[in-house]
């Protein structure tokens, strides 16, 4: 399979795990008190794991390419960034459809979806930078310094209607299985996406 999509154009092989992940997701079991609307819930929390991850391996491929003065895992950290901060991004839009759904309104002043709505923003900027910059190296050691920014903010804020990991503390192993396939089907889209990305990274 690696091998396979290797040949194939990354920005297709995005929009096939892409699709992928949107019928993994509309397939999905439905929950007690939610009911079919939990499947948003799914994909949302899939996406924002794969936007986690991605800031976490920008980080990683950062501080290796700054400790080992490893110029191409500094581009790779640019397009990790980069594919990252667009699944951070539009996750933003599913909170809301998320919210509607299920709240039957928007709180907006819900802390996980506020600080969203901040790192979005400095994850915009922060990108638009590096591109102007085109310097691997400051781009490295600002998607560290990103990373424990969001971490921090994450783990010191508040959880009002948002659990942080409901489907891990389920106990139900199915379901934890079927979010971590959908999970690794984000990730593969987000991988293409990376590819793809790091063609332009300076």
């Amino acid at each position: 399979m690696p091998t396979m999509f290797r040949r194939v154009h990354p920005l297709i092989a995005f929009a096939f795990f892409v699709v992928a992940a949107i019928v993994l997701a509309a397939l999905g079991p439905r929950e007690k008190s939610l009911g079919a609307n939990v499947r948003l819930v799914y994909l949302h929390g899939a996406w924002v794991w794969t936007a986690l991850v991605g800031f976490s391996a920008a980080a990683a491929a950062g501080l290796v390419g700054i400790a080992g003065r490893r110029p191409a895992w500094q581009r790779t950290s640019v397009a990790l960034g980069q594919a990252a901060a667009l699944f951070w991004v539009t996750y933003l839009p599913m909170s809301l459809l998320v919210m509607q759904a299920n709240w039957n309104g928007l709180f907006l002043e819900e802390p996980r979806f506020r600080i969203g709505l901040d790192f979005a923003i400095v994850a915009a900027l922060l990108q638009a930078g590096i591109l102007i910059l085109r310097r691997p190296d400051w781009a490295s050691a600002l998607n560290l310094l990103f990373l424990a920014g969001l971490a921090f903010s994450l783990s010191s804020s508040r959880e009002v209607m948002h659990p942080s990991s409901p489907i891990v503390q389920s106990g139900r192993v199915l379901l934890q299985a079927y979010f971590l396939l959908l999970t690794l089907t984000c990730l593969a889209a987000g991988w293409q996406l990376t590819r793809w990305l790091r063609r332009f990274a300076p």
